[in-house]
């Protein structure tokens, strides 16, 4: 039998996701600050590009958040 659906909670579990993706963010925003010129171009591409996702990420995030407390 299929547990019944709890949305209860919700806004707070995104609200986790928000605040831990944007520390993973800065973090590694201040990684490249005090590394850029000790690592490969193609390293500080990836985490570049990652953090591109997790923008995108915290985008989808706050939309999804909106939509919980209008509901």
């Amino acid at each position: 039998m299929a547990k019944p659906d709890n949305r209860a909670d919700n806004e707070v579990h995104l609200q986790e996701h928000i605040n831990h993706t944007l520390a993973k963010l800065h973090a590694a925003e201040d990684y490249l600050d005090e590394h850029a010129d000790e690592i490969k171009a193609d390293e500080k591409q990836a985490i570049e590009a990652k953090n591109d996702r997790r923008k995108e990420s915290i985008d989808y995030f706050i939309a999804e958040k909106k939509d919980e407390a209008r509901d």
